[in-house]
């Protein structure tokens, strides 16, 4: 046990990262030189956690409560030099100690070692496993089931990537049951005839979903059918997201505030959230600001605005005014069809709306390509102003 406690603390010592070189340099001289005089009984577990696991004392403090019946550091010695092993920092150790005292009282051969070897049979590197320890340190993670939800998240959310990201928006993750709650959950999605792909997607985006209380989840998707959005259609995934966990009550609200903005009636406010239910995520200034654009400054009647509500989720000063300069002018000009709609111009890509508006008038209107990347941003240059 000496031999490992040297191993460990050495190489905390050679890391770069280390902050406690002096701390570590004094307890490794400790173990490898002869003692003078008897070792002082009992273990003092806070000032350990300071010493050797690099705790602030607040967090040491908090952590030596869960600790208390450890009487020497034999069996911390061990995990420690496992976490070493496996190519963690010092402030990685730090972290996953903080986050879960006991995993010093893990026990290497029967539980760590287990475990890790579970992760790699799933295809994780060891940089991967070295990433997922400490966001992932929690009393679950020290039992060997996590191999089997880590397995079943990656396979739901498509790369271990979008699993960490996840997982640092969700840490609950891999402490909630998995039959019982996150397939349960998932259960509930495939009722708007969501595929794995869609419910991936919309896990990845919002976690809080997997976890959720399943009343939660029944009622999302309660009102996610109530605005109209067909099932199994391509807006359902939108549509749940931008009803996940808000109450009725503020729905009704920004259903109210979107017919005063943009003066729809009842039966266009209903057709613009069922193909648009984005604009109920979005902010009642940016809602505002694109109603007196649209309304008041390109002429666009409510009706229209309702029918085609991808207007309202462009960049208002990057693409919907610049491209509205692009059209007056060259209709003014007499250059472009009178009948060419606005959503044309404001829906093509950008590859697409140069060649099909600004390419072919390159003679007749040499600065069109300048005036219009002058515009996206933000200035307007003499030619585009209209009087």
């Amino acid at each position: 046990m000496l031999r490992l406690r040297s191993c460990v603390l050495a190489h905390l010592l050679s890391s770069p990262t280390t902050s406690h070189g002096s701390t570590f340099r004094r307890l490794l001289s400790a173990t490898t030189a002869a003692p003078a005089v008897s070792p002082p009984t009992g273990f003092a577990v806070e000032e350990y956690l300071v010493d050797t696991c690099g705790l602030t004392r607040a967090q040491a403090l908090k952590a030596s409560a869960k600790l208390s019946h450890l009487k020497s550091p034999s069996k911390p010695d061990a995990v420690l030099a496992f976490l070493a092993d496996l190519g963690l920092s010092t402030t990685d150790v730090a972290t996953v100690v903080a986050r879960d005292p006991k995993f010093l009282c893990a026990g290497v051969e029967r539980t760590l070692s287990p475990i890790i070897e579970g992760l790699a049979g799933l295809g994780l590197s060891r940089s991967e496993i070295t990433r997922l320890v400490p966001l992932a340190a929690n009393d679950h993670f020290r039992s060997k089931p996590v191999v089997s939800k880590v397995h079943y998240y990656l396979r739901l959310l498509g790369s271990f990537e979008e699993f960490l990201r996840a997982l640092k928006c969700n840490q609950h993750l891999l402490s909630h049951n998995l039959e019982r709650v996150v397939k349960r959950n998932v259960g509930l999605l495939q009722e708007c005839t969501l595929g794995a792909c869609d419910i991936g997607k919309l896990a990845i985006s919002m976690p809080r979903m997997l976890t959720a209380n399943v009343e939660q989840i029944r009622a999302m998707v309660a009102s996610a059918q109530a605005l109209g959005v067909p099932r199994g259609s391509g807006m359902c995934r939108l549509a749940l997201r931008s009803v996940a966990f808000v109450s009725e009550e503020k729905i009704a609200a920004k259903m109210e505030y979107l017919k005063k903005t943009f003066r729809w009636s009842d039966a266009e406010v209903g057709i613009a959230v069922s193909k648009g239910p984005f604009v109920l995520m979005s902010s009642k200034d940016m809602l505002h600001r694109r109603s007196e654009f649209l309304i008041s400054e390109v002429g666009l009647e409510p009706a229209y605005i309702a029918r085609h509500p991808s207007l309202l989720s462009y960049s208002l000063e990057g693409r919907l005014r610049p491209r509205y300069y692009v059209m007056k002018f060259l209709k003014e000009n007499r250059l472009l069809k009178s009948d060419t709609s606005y959503y044309a111009f404001v829906s093509a890509t950008k590859m697409v709306f140069l060649k099909k508006f600004i390419c072919p008038y390159k003679e007749a209107a040499p600065h069109l390509v300048e005036d219009y990347a002058a515009a996206c941003k933000g200035e307007v240059p003499t030619r585009f102003r209209f009087t």
